[in-house]
């Protein structure tokens, strides 16, 4: 097996935190790629990164409306991914002990999508953001994974966990540095980003508040999702019965024969088996007492 199809293996076998990291390794990979054979031209393909992330200009964002679906499986470079799926893989597999893979995904999703809103509507709202509101981009996942944290600490906020140089340390405090973090961040060079972690941290807690109130907020959109993969996923063999085939009916009368002409049968074949022995029993004998122990 080469490493294409150990990869295609490992993906279609994988939980659907192995899938969205494989996703997003996949799409940074393409990326790269075509980036790099645009530059052998000398083209620039920041036009691309333009298309698939996040635009502030509710303007440009009307003509992009897919866009804050594509910009949370973008990165821009090796550090900005290696971070993040590193940290999605550490508390997506907390999650995963609390919640189901459908939740980790359409938890992945709604956060992203809310932290894309956070981010559009500061920029437009606050005056800070004027000066660069037509040039700025959102990309990459950290929101979605911020909501995973989030929901993570709050399901469980005294769990530990082994950080480096620090020991021991529950989740409440982890998910509290991030947020703060995050707030007092939002003036910084990367404000839009820190924006947009709130947006996820906001998402995260939503969901675990409606959950003890007995609502999944990630229902909906998981069925969405399931209708999408029905339609265009493999399709499962039907068997038709055809209407014109007579149905065999048989009376009480004749399946009282047949069921005392069976247990006659397995009578005369133990018998044979005290008398001579199983290894005298003929291959035809040997299968009716092997159907008849399965059916016991």
């Amino acid at each position: 097996m080469n490493i294409l199809d150990n990869i295609k293996q490992t993906f279609k076998q994988g939980s659907s935190l192995i899938k969205l990291i494989y996703i997003n390794a996949s799409v940074f990979i393409l990326l790269k790629l075509i980036l790099i054979l645009l530059l052998l031209f000398n083209i620039s393909g920041d036009f691309i990164l333009s298309y698939l992330a996040v635009p502030a200009d509710l303007t440009q964002l009307l003509y992009r409306a897919w866009t804050p679906l594509t910009y949370m499986f973008l990165h821009e470079g090796f550090l900005h991914i290696f971070f993040n799926m590193f940290t999605l893989f550490w508390f997506g597999r907390i999650f995963l002990m609390f919640f189901s893979e459908k939740q980790l995904v359409g938890l992945y999703l709604i956060g992203g999508f809310l932290a894309a809103l956070v981010y559009a509507v500061a920029f437009n709202l606050f005056p800070y953001y004027s000066s660069t509101l037509h040039q700025s981009l959102l990309l990459g996942a950290s929101g979605s994974i911020m909501a995973i944290i989030v929901a993570t600490a709050f399901r469980s906020p005294n769990m530990e966990l082994q950080v480096l140089f620090l020991g021991s340390v529950k989740l409440k405090y982890i998910a509290v540095f991030f947020v703060l973090t995050s707030l007092f961040g939002i003036t910084s060079s990367n404000g839009g980003g820190e924006l947009a972690h709130l947006g996820g941290a906001l998402a995260g807690y939503l969901f675990v508040v409606s959950l003890r109130q007995g609502k999944d907020l990630t229902k909906g959109l998981n069925r969405i999702l399931d209708a999408i993969y029905n339609l265009f996923g493999p399709r499962k063999l039907r068997i038709k019965q055809n209407p014109n085939r007579r149905r065999s009916t048989v009376s009480d009368a004749e399946f009282n024969m047949n069921k005392a002409r069976k247990i006659a049968e397995i009578d005369r074949i133990l018998d044979k088996i005290k008398t001579s022995g199983y290894e005298s029993l003929s291959t035809e004998e040997k299968k009716r007492l092997f159907d008849q122990g399965k059916k016991n």
